[in-house]
């Protein structure tokens, strides 16, 4: 990792590894992120870990703690709810416009990610597999081209990640799956009402199969790191 070209562009690989290792997780909530662990790990100075770890701080990925350094965030049942209401009004307010905007080259894109995605779902990758399951809602909003609601929906489906990994049972991963041909073909056949539907039924089956009463898990930053090279 050291032989990036600039220090911004360093930064950005510090945060797309410890958002990744969220995302599919590897990193578990609570994990203490040491900055000299980060920068041995990726041969950078700390001060470029520091701003990868304020970075994440502002999309709630981590928690700063005076005298105490930066954690994976623990977020909390009322954030857990906020998260998914966010959720759904950004959703459901892309699936109607998608409808609205649908073109035959954008349903082909979408369709190759769904051949992507029962592919996975056959192997036994589960890294991949949490990655196309979330990218399924980015990518919708990126065939609008709309790249801000896009951000804005990473951003939340990583946090999501967090709380899933918290509160969930199990991973559900073949019922998302099945939940998202759904909703791809209600999208394909023009059916606003259904697939507005549909999303809200999905997300509403996300959240319903959270308990809140779980502990919260603990992981080690260093097999973390590792299994992302892997």
């Amino acid at each position: 990792m050291a032989g990036m070209d600039t220090p911004a562009s360093t930064t950005e690989v510090i945060v797309e590894s410890l958002t990744r290792a969220v995302v599919e997780h590897r990193l578990l909530p609570g994990t203490k992120l040491a900055e000299q662990k980060l920068a041995d790990h990726f041969g950078v100075s700390r001060t470029l870990v520091r701003q990868a770890l304020f970075q994440l701080s502002q999309n709630r990925l981590i928690r700063l703690e005076p005298a105490r350094g930066a954690f994976v965030a623990t977020p909390s049942v009322e954030e857990a709810r906020q998260v998914f209401a966010v959720r759904r009004m950004l959703e459901i307010a892309t699936v109607r416009a998608f409808v609205a905007a649908s073109t035959p080259a954008k349903i082909r894109a979408l369709k190759k990610h769904m051949e992507a995605e029962r592919k996975a779902m056959l192997g036994q990758n589960v890294s991949l597999r949490t990655e196309l399951l979330g990218d399924f809602h980015v990518r919708i909003a990126q065939l609008m081209g709309n790249e801000v609601l896009a951000q804005m929906l990473g951003e939340l489906i990583s946090r999501c990640a967090l709380i899933t990994l918290m509160y969930q049972t199990s991973t559900a991963a073949g019922h998302s799956h099945e939940e998202h041909e759904g909703i791809f073909n209600a999208l394909v056949a023009g059916d606003e009402a259904s697939a507005v539907r549909l999303m809200q039924e999905h997300l509403d089956n996300v959240e319903a199969g959270l308990m809140f009463d779980r502990d919260v898990p603990s992981n080690d930053l260093s097999m973390a790191l590792t299994a992302s090279n892997a």
